[in-house]
């Protein structure tokens, strides 16, 4: 079975080598042979480390490579992640692809793991959104589990829901919340969970009373996430949305949401801190 990303892999290594590595080509003998250490300078959570081998073989497909840390598991500065052997024009050409797969996923699950300890003994799930880089989705979304996080919707056709801009269409129509739900689950397949986002008390009880599977909390203070949280009572899961940090992220959990949904997981994730050293 072929691997999955292999067309992704193709484009990057495109995108980066061009032509050819003109300068590992014009200083280093075609014939010489090297060992390297993909090593962590600082701690983290690793995702990422199938597709940078894979980036590896597709730009040679003899080098030998060692996987010495897999992905999920914890890494602090100086551990090593892979060691690589064999001509060092590959190891050099593919160096950089390959680093920046393995880097951006580490940071996303990285990023990930401080938000699930920050909610720790709490009910409140971390989430990812649909905030990601275009052709990296589901790369980005396994690294948010490799960091303990779960899930959101993969795809437009994962689920149904319903934003602020679905509202607004439809409240141009005459439609209030309530008629919105119920329009989503006369059109739905009986299978597919409907979600709407609400941004006050009222609009969180219209929702719940239309039979909603889930109520996003849209940019609620913490005191009327708390209301709209007391009001539905566990009949329903409650999501928290918008503006949510690092900082805030406990005071959210704390007041009883069942899920937290956090866009800087993926869209303004900072890289992990990961070089490769030839030896």
């Amino acid at each position: 079975m072929s691997y999955p990303y292999m067309d992704l892999i193709e484009k990057a290594l495109a995108e980066d080598i061009g032509i050819k590595d003109i300068t590992t080509n014009a200083l280093i003998p075609e014939s010489q042979q090297g060992h390297a250490c993909i090593t962590a300078k600082e701690n983290g959570v690793v995702a990422g480390v199938e597709i940078a081998k894979q980036t590896f073989l597709t730009v040679d497909p003899a080098l030998l490579i060692e996987i010495v840390i897999t992905d999920g598991m914890m890494v602090k500065p100086g551990d090593i992640i892979a060691k690589l052997s064999g001509n060092t024009h590959g190891i050099l050409t593919a160096e950089r692809v390959a680093l920046n797969f393995l880097q951006h996923l580490s940071g996303i699950a990285t990023i990930t793991s401080h938000y699930v300890k920050a909610v720790e003994g709490l009910k409140a799930t971390i989430v990812d959104t649909r905030k990601t880089l275009p052709g990296l989705r589901e790369l980005q979304k396994e690294a948010v589990r490799h960091g303990g996080g779960k899930n959101h919707r993969m795809r437009l056709d994962d689920g149904i829901l319903i934003k602020d801009n679905h509202i607004k269409a439809l409240r141009n129509s005459g439609k209030n919340i309530g008629d919105i739900v119920s329009l989503a689950r006369v059109n739905a397949p009986s299978d597919i969970s409907i979600e709407i986002e609400v941004t006050t008390i009222e609009e969180a009880e219209e929702a719940m009373a239309a039979g909603a599977d889930i109520i996003m909390l849209d940019n609620m203070s913490l005191e009327e996430m708390k209301q709209a949280v007391k009001l539905i009572n566990g009949k329903i899961k409650t999501e928290a949305s918008g503006g949510v940090t690092l900082e805030n992220v406990r005071t959210i959990a704390e007041t009883g949401v069942d899920i937290i949904s956090v866009g800087a997981l993926t869209h303004s994730v900072m890289a992990l801190d990961i070089n490769l050293k030839l030896l």
